[in-house]
């Protein structure tokens, strides 16, 4: 009987594990959404009192920014999100109802967009800013031996609403670790030290959205198109993904399995994810993940001073495990 109970239990753990991996020529993948939801990192947006703590001045994007140069730094006030210490968050960070043919029951969702991107001053070249969930103080990392995933709506308006030019306008990205293996060196001589540090270790994969605007070469004809892409190959080639012909909600997810592979997601609408959505795998840059340290969104504009971002708005972007 006990051999009975052991293998039922064991077929039993099969079929649930089998519902989260499906396994294409290039080894098993799990579908991001699967397994258990982390409720103490992500959000819903459905607290009406939902509010941002800009804590200016903000983050500007050099080299040399540095968290004790900016302390302290912007924050929600229910701690789940916080600016990016080295780009700078958001300018604008408004909870807003959720626009129609959103997830059922959802009366909150978040509108991000940005003015000033670069240093403070227009630097007329594409810039971002970082809106990162805090992962760091709820949870900590989580092992790729987890599969963590991670899923996100997003609502993007109409084509003809976009900033008018031509590049990235908005990325969904994860804040990777790979095993330690850069060092960098300060001091001469005997006195020389070898010191390692984390940053050197970190990687950030995700999706890109892209618009493109332009004549082809051939028919002569003009173009104006919305595309994902995402990083990046093993040599750092940007991977192709869906030309967006549906505009309003999408639903994107990354997965990473035991393996350290990244996997990614998309569909228009705002569906749970399946294997269809199914997008592409990489090891980016080569890199074969250890640790899992959190997601956030790229708010992108051309950085002249006056031309505002394309206004996107992100609905319960969540954090699962399979264990």
């Amino acid at each position: 009987m006990k051999l009975l109970q052991g293998l039922l239990s064991s077929l039993t753990l099969l079929a649930v594990v089998t519902n989260h991996y499906f396994t294409p020529a290039h080894g098993q993948i799990v579908v991001p959404g699967a397994g258990t939801e982390l409720s103490n990192v992500g959000d819903d947006f459905e607290d009406a009192d939902w509010t941002y703590n800009y804590n200016l001045p903000k983050v500007t994007n050099f080299e040399d920014t540095t968290h004790s140069k900016n302390f302290p730094l912007g924050a929600s006030a229910n701690a789940r999100w916080h600016e990016g210490g080295k780009r700078g968050q958001p300018d604008y960070i408004v909870r807003v109802p959720t626009p129609a043919e959103g997830l059922p029951g959802s009366t909150g969702a978040l509108a991000l967009r940005s003015l000033h991107t670069g240093s403070g001053r227009p630097t007329y070249q594409q810039q971002q800013d970082d809106f990162i969930c805090n992962l760091a103080d709820h949870i900590g990392t989580i092992p790729v031996s987890r599969s963590p995933s991670v899923v996100t709506r997003v609502w993007m308006p109409p084509l003809e609403e976009w900033e008018n030019r031509s590049g990235c306008h908005f990325a969904y990205r994860i804040s990777l670790l790979r095993p330690q293996s850069a060092a960098f060196a300060s001091g001469r001589g005997r006195f020389r030290q070898i010191s390692h540090s984390p940053e050197d270790d970190m990687y950030w994969p995700g999706f890109f959205l892209n618009r493109e605007k332009g004549v082809d070469r051939k028919t002569g004809e003009a173009y104006d198109k919305a595309y994902f892409w995402m990083k990046a190959t093993a040599d750092s080639r940007a991977i192709n993904g869906p030309v967006v012909e549906q505009f309003g909600w999408w639903t994107l997810g990354m997965s990473v399995t035991p393996d350290g592979k990244v996997h990614y997601f998309a569909k228009p609408g705002i569906e749970d994810l399946t294997e269809k959505d199914y997008v592409a795998s990489a090891y980016p840059f080569g890199n074969r993940a250890v640790t899992f340290k959190t997601f956030f969104f790229c708010i992108c504009n051309g950085d002249d001073g006056r031309t505002w971002s394309t206004e996107f708005i992100v609905d319960d972007p969540k954090v699962f495990v399979l264990d």
